[in-house]
C-alpha cells in the first residue's frame, strides 16, 4: 500500500503516510502546558502508527487568542521541559511531532471585559470584533514568532499555522470576514499580506519545517469555493506544505456526519499544487485512505485516529480497525468537556491503561455493546472469556436503527466487534439465555427507551436518537410533528441534514411544546452508545480489581 511508503516532508522524514490531525482535547492545563494525560493521549496514537502528530490547535501569547478552555498553548520558556518530555515520547515510537499555532480571532473565547479582535468588525455568530490596527497585527506577529521559538527549543519537528475554520488567519484570506479596504484587504495579495508576514517572520527565526493548515472552501452560504481556496495556496510563499481542511462557521466543516460521502474534502481539490499536501475529512478505512493518497501526499485522520489509535499499525496488518461511525457526539462534546469517542471509551483515559495479564474464566451475560466492550479488554488481559446472547445476533440495539445512511455506518461497529471476538478467541453462545448462578458480568441490554405508538397523528418532544430514528418511519403513514428541541442532542450538521430528511418526509417542526405533545422523552445524558462503552469498561475494571 502507498499509505506504508516514507516521505520525506522538507527533511523532515516520516515513516509513513498516516498523520494525526489536530484535533481539540481540553487535555492541557489551565496554562496551555502539557500533562501525563495529554503526552499518553497523543502518545497512544504514536504507538499505534501515525507517523506525524500534529497538535492541537495552540494559541499563541497574544490577548484575546484563545480559542477554548484547556488548550494548549506555546506562550512560556518555562513550558519547554515539559513540551520536551513530550516530544522525546513520540520521537521514541519512531514518529515526528508538530505544533500547530492558531490566534482565535474574532472567534476567541472572551473574559468579562474582553472584546475578540478580527480583520474586520463584521457579525462572528452574534457578535461583532474589534477590527484590528497595525499595532495590534505587529504584536500578533511577534507572539507568533515566540511560540515557533518555543516549539523548536521543545525539539518538535515542525510548525503547522491554523489558517483555517474561520480563525485569525482565515479571517484575512476570506472575502466575507476580511472587508478592510487598505493594504491588507481587497485583492487576494492584500488579503494574503498579513498570513504571509507570518509565515515570513517565523522562517527568519527557525530551522524546522512550517506549513499551514487552510479551508479548501467555506460551507457558508455567502463561503469562498474551491477555486479561491487553491488560489490563496498558489499565492502564498515561503511554506512546506499545505494542510487541506473546509469550513468556516456553518457545518459540516472538516468533521462532516454519516450524511455526507467519505473523503469529502479531498474529491473537491481541483488540481495539485505544486508542493507537499495533506488532506482530512470523513476518511475512516483502508480504503478511504488510498483514495485519498490518489490526490494528496499525506492522510491526516481526525475522528478515526480517536476511534482507534492503532489504525495504521492494525491496517498494516489486516486488522479491521474500530470504525469512526461519523456519529459526531461524544467527539463534538468540548465546550467544557475533555476530548472522548462514542466508539472508544480509552480515548482520553489512555493513563488508565495497564498492562498486567491475567488468567482465570469470565461468563458474561449480554452480547449488546456493554457486553462486548466488557469482553474485549478481559480477553486482551488474558483471560477466557464466554459471552452468552438470548437472541440471534450481537450488538444488541443498534441493530434496530432503520435509517438507512445511519445504520450502513453504524453496523461497521458490529463488524469491528465481530472480528475482535475471532481474534481474540472469546466464546459467543448465541439463542440462549444465561443461568445468572453461573455469570460473572451481567450486562443485559442497558437502558431500553420505549417505542413511539403509531398513530394519526403523532407529537414528538423527544430527544431521544432512537425516536428521532423512528419518526421518520412513522411520518409515511402519519403526520408527525415534533419540537424544535428535539433535535438538541445532534451536532449541528446532523441537525442541519437529519431537518432536511424529516421536513421533506412531511415532518412539521414546532417551536413550543403544546398541549398536544402528551409526553416527553428529554435526557441531557441519554443512553447510547457512548454511555453502553462506557459501562462495558467500568465493569470490567470493576470486576478485575474485585477479584484480581
Amino acid at each position: 500500500m502507498k499509505a506504508f511508503e516514507e516521505y520525506d516532508l522538507a527533511g523532515c522524514k516520516l515513516k509513513n503516510r498516516f498523520v494525526m490531525a489536530p484535533m481539540i482535547s481540553n487535555l492541557a492545563d489551565a496554562d496551555g502546558s502539557t500533562n501525563p494525560v495529554h503526552t499518553a493521549y497523543l502518545n497512544e496514537r504514536a504507538m499505534g502508527g501515525f507517523s506525524l502528530i500534529i497538535t492541537e490547535y495552540s494559541f499563541v501569547p497574544s490577548p484575546v487568542s484563545r480559542g477554548s478552555r484547556n488548550q494548549l498553548s506555546f506562550a512560556r520558556y518555562d513550558q519547554i521541559g515539559k513540551f520536551r518530555r513530550l516530544s522525546e515520547r513520540i520521537h521514541g515510537n519512531g514518529s515526528k511531532i508538530f505544533a500547530q499555532l492558531v490566534h482565535a480571532g474574532g472567534k476567541a473565547l472572551t473574559l468579562p471585559g474582553e472584546k475578540a479582535i478580527a480583520p474586520s468588525a463584521v457579525p462572528y455568530n452574534g457578535r461583532v470584533p474589534r477590527q484590528l490596527d497595525e499595532k495590534d497585527m505587529e504584536e500578533i506577529r511577534d507572539a507568533f514568532v515566540k511560540s515557533a521559538k518555543i516549539v523548536e527549543m521543545s525539539e518538535f519537528d515542525g510548525i503547522e499555522l491554523h489558517g483555517a475554520h474561520g480563525y485569525l488567519l482565515q479571517e484575512f484570506m476570506s472575502p466575507a470576514l476580511n472587508r478592510r479596504e487598505d493594504k491588507y484587504g481587497g485583492s487576494i495579495e492584500n488579503m494574503l499580506r498579513f498570513p504571509q508576514e507570518v509565515i515570513d517572520a517565523i522562517r527568519e527565526e527557525v530551522s524546522i519545517p512550517v506549513g499551514i493548515r487552510l479551508s479548501l472552501y467555506e460551507d457558508d452560504p455567502d463561503g469562498y469555493p474551491p477555486e479561491h481556496g487553491m488560489k490563496i495556496v498558489e499565492h502564498l510563499k515561503n511554506i512546506d506544505y499545505v494542510h487541506f481542511s473546509s469550513g468556516r462557521f456553518e457545518p459540516p466543516g472538516s468533521s462532516a456526519s454519516y450524511y455526507s460521502e467519505h473523503n469529502h474534502i479531498i474529491s473537491k481539490i481541483p488540481r495539485k499544487p505544486g508542493l507537499t499536501t495533506i488532506g482530512v475529512g470523513s476518511i475512516t478505512s483502508a480504503e478511504d485512505v488510498e483514495n485519498a493518497l490518489k490526490h494528496v501526499d499525506l492522510v491526516a485522520l481526525g475522528r478515526a485516529a480517536l476511534a482507534d489509535p492503532f489504525f495504521p499499525e492494525n491496517i498494516k496488518r489486516n486488522r479491521k480497525v474500530r470504525p469512526c461511525i461519523r456519529c459526531n457526539q461524544a467527539c463534538r462534546n468540548l465546550a467544557f468537556g475533555e476530548v472522548r469517542c462514542t466508539v472508544n471509551p480509552m480515548t482520553g483515559n489512555e493513563t488508565l491503561k495497564t498492562h498486567a495479564r491475567l488468567t482465570g474464566r469470565v461468563k458474561i451475560a449480554g452480547a449488546g455493546i456493554s457486553g462486548l466492550e466488557a469482553a474485549i479488554f478481559l480477553a486482551q488481559k488474558g483471560m477466557d472469556v464466554t459471552i452468552i446472547e438470548k437472541s440471534n445476533r450481537i450488538g444488541g440495539q443498534i441493530n434496530e436503527i432503520r435509517e438507512e445512511r445511519k445504520r450502513n455506518e453504524f453496523l461497521t461497529l458490529i463488524e469491528y466487534y465481530e472480528s475482535r471476538i475471532r481474534e481474540l478467541g472469546i466464546t459467543l453462545i448465541l439463542n440462549k439465555k444465561a443461568d445468572m448462578r453461573f455469570i460473572d458480568l451481567f450486562m443485559g441490554t442497558g437502558k431500553e427507551y420505549p417505542d413511539i405508538v403509531r398513530e394519526d397523528e403523532i407529537y414528538i418532544d423527544s430527544n431521544i436518537y432512537k425516536h428521532l430514528d423512528q419518526a421518520l418511519d412513522l411520518a409515511k403513514d402519519s403526520k408527525v410533528f415534533m419540537t424544535e428541541r428535539s433535535l438538541d442532542s445532534m451536532d449541528r450538521h446532523r441537525q442541519m441534514e437529519y431537518r432536511k430528511i424529516a421536513e421533506s418526509s412531511g415532518i412539521e417542526f414546532v417551536k413550543e411544546r403544546d398541549g398536544r405533545f402528551k409526553t416527553s422523552w428529554y435526557e441531557r445524558n441519554q443512553y447510547d452508545i457512548y454511555q453502553a462503552s462506557k459501562r462495558g469498561l467500568w465493569a470490567a475494571m470493576k470486576y478485575v480489581r474485585e477479584n484480581y
